[in-house]
């Protein structure tokens, strides 16, 4: 489970990767380049993080009877395709960063991704006294050098029927502290079946339902006391915001049911570097830097889902596979009262 968390912080807070290589030099270079080299960077961690909460909102088309609960423990894993692992960066782009072997163009890590071998980029700032200097700096790697290429989430999640063919359903995963980072997660989602309106839908071979439902994964990772660089208050936020909207049909069986779903996800993601960096190089030249920046991105795309669920008196196992800009598998464990 430590795993786990850990490998969602590290796509949660994945600019704190620079931070750990010489977020110093980094900031040097200027903050529209910091900025610009780390919304790339961070840019399909963010999207992964978008589609992989969003998973597990339903395991059926059917709606409980009236008054019925529903908790759900619920196991999710995005995986990661190659697209995602890297992306072009071009010396053009940048004001004070250059590769060291002078190429104008190379396809570097994401935070989902692994440089190997390693690329590094020649920093240029200005020095007060000796003018431009230069400094070289190795470009970070992500969770690729870990061979991990998937991206998990897992949440508790309970529904409640007040009207028949209603559900009211909400999702939680409690603040959860590793070390000096720490995570998250709460979302409410309204599921309502149509075919409970008929008049023989009892006798109505299949179920069709429709869903909306948000979520919303919040942390943050203060790595003041690391030293990176001098400073107080430093750390990095992630806010994460999405809203799905479903399709969901499934048959009406006893025991064994399969469904599927087509929707379509839109969401906003912010990741923030806070704090205040003295940034120098030595004794010479010294500039302070407060709250450097903020990216905002978007995500969006259809869905679509398969899965079966198997219902033994109170207790019931679900499983599907969503297929998305980040396919992805769900396990949920789910008691009926």
């Amino acid at each position: 489970m430590k795993k786990a968390f850990y490998i969602l912080f590290t796509v949660s807070f994945s600019v704190t990767n620079f931070a750990q290589e010489n977020i110093d030099q980094l900031l040097a270079a200027g903050i529209n380049d910091a900025k610009r080299f780390t919304s790339d960077y961070i840019a399909p961690a963010s999207e992964g993080l978008a589609y992989g909460i969003n998973n597990g909102w339903f395991n059926h088309g059917k709606s409980p009877k009236r008054f019925g609960f529903e908790i759900s423990i619920i196991a999710n894993a995005a995986f990661v395709k190659d697209e995602h692992k890297s992306f072009t960066m071009n010396s053009s782009d940048y004001e004070n960063i250059r590769f060291s072997d002078n190429s104008t163009s190379k396809n570097v890590a994401t935070a989902l991704g692994q440089n190997d071998p390693e690329i590094t980029v020649i920093i240029t700032y200005d020095d007060p006294i000796f003018g431009n200097q230069e400094a070289e700096l190795t470009l970070p790697t992500g969770i690729g050098s870990a061979n991990v290429n998937l991206i998990p989430t897992a949440f508790v999640q309970a529904s409640f029927s007040p009207f028949k063919g209603t559900q009211i359903k909400g999702r939680f995963f409690p603040k959860t502290q590793i070390d000096d980072a720490e995570i998250g997660l709460y979302g409410v989602g309204l599921q309502q079946e149509f075919t409970s309106w008929l008049p023989a839908d009892k006798i109505f071979p299949i179920a069709i339902s429709g869903l909306v439902a948000y979520t919303h994964l919040d942390g943050q990772y203060d790595f003041t006391e690391e030293g990176f660089v001098a400073g107080e208050n430093q750390k990095v936020q992630t806010d994460v915001n999405t809203i799905l909207a479903q399709l969901i049909v499934s048959t009406k069986l006893k025991i064994i049911n399969f469904y599927g779903g087509i929707g379509y996800l839109s969401g906003k993601s912010t990741t923030s570097l806070l704090g205040r960096y003295k940034v120098s190089d030595g004794v010479l030249f010294s500039e302070e830097i407060v709250d450097p920046f903020s990216i905002k991105q978007d995500a969006s795309g259809m869905r679509g889902t398969l899965g079966a669920n198997l219902q033994l008196g109170f207790f019931g196992l679900n499983a599907d596979y969503t297929m998305a800009e980040f396919d992805s598998a769900s396990l949920g464990l789910n008691f009926l009262f």
